[in-house]
């Protein structure tokens, strides 16, 4: 790991940032000296995730040991810590405790990309932000779709899409009727002219408030071995 970032410090003249974990299993949690040697052969930013690999995404992230890192003197470069941060009161009641300069957010983000701005306003305020409304949640939703497409094409885009609506569209009232027609639509056209009708249904429609869910997308490897 130190041989490759080294060399990459060095074929480069753009700063070189890494992220990784707290380190093989429990027996290998060697983050406080890797980060160390990370930093000696110059990077510019170290972004930790608080599980082993072998973890995977079960259990709780261990935010100790990235406050450990964070804490080192010996560290002069910015840490930022990743793993569990599901809200804008999570956020920043973890920078406070831990120290980090930043936090990354992954799964949480998943059908639910708002959760950035709600945290930049709560950190700026201190007061919770409205969530999205329906349409806006159906209008982010097109607009991934569309984004898909361009990107990967429309067979490989309609399919992961499938994968995507449920998180968008949860707190919607009655979304499993929909949920059903949209899962079975194979043509773009089809599905934005289905995603307007929603708006149209949706509209000023009062949401089911649910907290956001992290899936766990190891699970099966976990449960197959």
């Amino acid at each position: 790991m130190v041989r490759l970032t080294k060399a990459c410090v060095k074929s480069t003249h753009l700063p070189v940032t890494v992220k990784t974990r707290l380190g093989w299993d429990e027996n290998t949690k060697n983050i406080l000296e890797v980060a160390e040697r990370l930093q000696d052969v110059g990077i510019t930013a170290l972004t930790i995730h608080g599980r082993t690999r072998c973890q995977m995404y079960k259990g709780n992230a261990d935010w100790r040991l990235i406050g450990e890192v964070k804490n080192n003197p010996r560290i002069r470069i910015p840490v930022f810590g990743n793993g569990d941060i599901d809200s804008a009161q999570k956020a920043l009641d973890y920078k406070n405790r831990i120290g980090v300069d930043g936090i990354m957010i992954g799964r949480a983000a998943i059908g639910y990309p708002w959760i950035f701005r709600e945290i930049k306003h709560y950190l700026e305020t201190g007061v919770q932000m409205a969530p999205p409304t329906a349409e806006e949640r159906l209008q982010i939703c097109q607009q991934h779709l569309l984004r898909s497409i361009n990107w990967k094409g429309e067979e490989k885009a309609i399919c992961e899409m499938r994968g995507r609506y449920l998180k968008y569209l949860k707190p919607l009232p009655g979304i499993e009727i929909y949920l059903k027609k949209l899962m079975l639509l194979t043509q773009p056209e089809e599905i934005i002219s289905f995603l307007n009708e929603m708006k149209m249904y949706y509209k000023d429609c009062e949401m089911i408030h649910l907290p956001i869910t992290i899936p766990n997308y190891h699970l099966h490897l976990s449960n197959a071995s």
